[in-house]
């Protein structure tokens, strides 16, 4: 059974999150997940010339790095550009 505090939170599937990919940081309220889907988008955006990044593109990037599902990472993207 999940814990009171995971249940609650958008980003945290049931076994498979770490404490550290979920606590948001002191620096900038962003978790390592968050971080590293700016980073990716950041880095290929550069590789396109700046150019808009298709979310499936950003998707196949990101899951390399950290385990997570469409549904988080649409979950993610909104929360950064502040869609409810």
């Amino acid at each position: 059974m999940a814990r009171r505090d995971e249940a609650q939170s958008p980003y945290v599937r049931t076994g498979t999150a770490r404490p550290e990919d979920v606590l948001p940081d002191a620096r900038d309220g962003l978790t390592r997940i968050e971080r590293t889907v700016l980073y990716t988008l950041h880095e290929t955006q550069r590789e396109l010339g700046d150019r808009n990044v298709p979310t499936v593109m950003l998707y196949g990037r990101v899951v390399e790095r950290v385990n997570i599902s469409v549904d988080e990472l649409q979950r993610i993207l909104q929360r950064l550009i502040g869609v409810r």
